[in-house]
Formats: structure tokens, sequence, C-alpha cells
């Protein structure tokens, strides 16, 4: 994505998900590797999320132990506070 795309999606509703996904090696299933994933997503579907699950259990031979995630929104509405007066300093 383009910094213009991004900013378009966080404007849209999208926030970063970051992912932590466990998998086992496939010559040494004893042994756990870690991979971080990172990308815009909206919540609580996380429908890219959910797709890269679904290509790494069909495209990639390390099986998921585990998936852990988080999930900020980066664009959030101003807050607002009334000013009831001002005070001019030179």
């Amino acid at each position: 994505m383009t910094a213009y795309a991004d900013t378009e999606a966080m404007l849209a509703g999208h926030g970063l998900i970051t992912a932590e996904i466990l998998y086992r090696m496939p010559d040494a299933r004893a042994l756990l590797q870690s991979f971080t994933w990172q990308n815009y997503d909206i919540a609580p579907e996380f429908p890219k999320l959910k797709a890269f699950i679904d290509f790494w259990r069909s495209e990639l031979d390390g099986p998921l132990h585990s998936v852990r995630y988080t999930h900020q929104h980066l664009i959030r509405p101003g807050e607002w506070r009334k000013v009831d007066g001002e005070y001019l300093l030179n």
C-alpha cells in the first residue's frame, strides 16, 4: 500500500493489526518458529487476517500452533470541548 492508500484505509475505519504467528517447523515438529505480520484491517471481522491464515494453512508447510493479535485504530474522532472565552496576549 502507498501512504495515500494507507490514509484512505484508516479514514474508512481500518486499523493497524499486528499478529504474532507461532508455527511448527516442517522438518522438526518439536520446534516453534515465530512470524510477525502487520496490515490494515477492520475489527471485529478481520477479513485480511483470516485470508492470510487461510493462505498459510493451504499453501505453506509449517502447521500453525497459535495466532495472537492486537488491533489499534490510528485515526480517531477529535476531542471537542466548549470554550467560553479567550485571552489575547500581545
